[in-house]
């Protein structure tokens, strides 16, 4: 935290199984309230139910979470993109993937077409996962 700002934190990409898990939690539990837009981080209660999440039900999430002061979500994503530069071997395509970057050079110029399936890629991966085989 700086000057009562959270200005870091770690968010994984997260596996596969999870994804699965929760698609089937969602399109099981909540099947009316994820209908219509074929997202399925929605709000579950109040004058918003079934609408998408903004990013300030994200802010609130994460407050709810017992997270102190004003927090910025993106910063997430930038701490995010170091853990898999620094997995990767400093690979930007790796880091561009991954992260859901617009160009490489937003890679470069903010943090310094991966094969998504290629092994370097999946390593990556399952290191900031906390996978290692």
């Amino acid at each position: 935290m700086v000057d009562g700002v959270i200005t870091g934190g770690e968010i994984c990409r997260v596996s596969p199984a999870m994804i699965s898990s929760y698609f089937e939690y969602m399109t099981t539990e909540y099947a009316k309230y994820s209908t219509g837009h074929g997202m399925l981080l929605i709000q579950l209660s109040g004058p918003n139910r079934g609408e998408v999440w903004t990013a300030d039900a994200a802010r609130g999430m994460l407050r709810r979470a017992g997270l102190p002061g004003r927090i910025k979500p993106h910063a997430f994503r930038h701490s995010f993109t170091s853990a898999i530069l620094d997995a990767s071997g400093n690979d930007p395509y790796v880091a561009k993937e991954a992260g859901n970057w617009a160009s490489v050079q937003t890679v470069d110029e903010v943090h310094g077409h991966p094969d998504q399936h290629s092994p370097e890629f999946v390593q990556a991966l399952r290191t900031v996962w906390g996978e290692e085989e």
